[in-house]
């Protein structure tokens, strides 16, 4: 295994495509709360033009890629602009532990802010996205979600009040 510094996070290319979804089917395959259709997401958002932020994690030594990040806006019911969403964020399971979810995350939160976004919402384990910001917060909703589950972070104050909904590719299944 390679230590997250020997690790180089980038822009995803065309040619990274099944490597990203390869590594996206590995890196849920064991885990808990999942219909093991991430792969699918990330494609089908990729296929609607939909991926605002499309991050690798390549180890540098093999030239193989080890983990992924999506980002894409989401919709809030009260209008607010310019609200993305985090996820899938992928790393293979030799990978997890070293860092290199955390220098995804880190990056595609930088890119957000940069592109000036209110902010960033995530469905996920407190216990790792608290680390980064992100907040459960009663006024952003995603339904059908335990609410601790479903967490902010907000960079433009004020924070929306109202439902998130994410684009139709997050009902891929295939």
């Amino acid at each position: 295994m390679t230590s997250a510094t020997q690790i180089r996070i980038r822009p995803e290319t065309k040619s990274d495509e099944q490597e990203i979804e390869d590594v996206t089917l590995v890196a849920f395959l064991n885990a808990e709360h999942t219909d093991h259709n991430e792969q699918f997401i990330v494609r089908s958002l990729r296929q609607a033009n939909h991926l605002s932020i499309s991050l690798v994690a390549e180890d540098e030594a093999t030239r193989t890629i080890v983990g992924h990040a999506a980002v894409s806006p989401v919709n809030i019911s009260d209008g607010s602009e310019n609200w993305y969403g985090l996820g899938p964020i992928s790393v293979l399971p030799q990978y997890q532990g070293t860092g290199v979810g955390s220098r995804l995350m880190k990056q595609a939160m930088a890119e957000l802010q940069s592109s000036h976004a209110a902010g960033c919402v995530v469905l996920g384990n407190p216990n790792y996205y608290e680390r980064f910001g992100f907040r459960a917060d009663p006024s952003l909703q995603l339904p059908g979600v335990p609410p601790e589950y479903f967490m902010t972070l907000t960079w433009r104050k004020p924070t929306p009040t109202g439902t998130v909904s994410y684009h139709k590719a997050f009902e891929a299944s295939a």
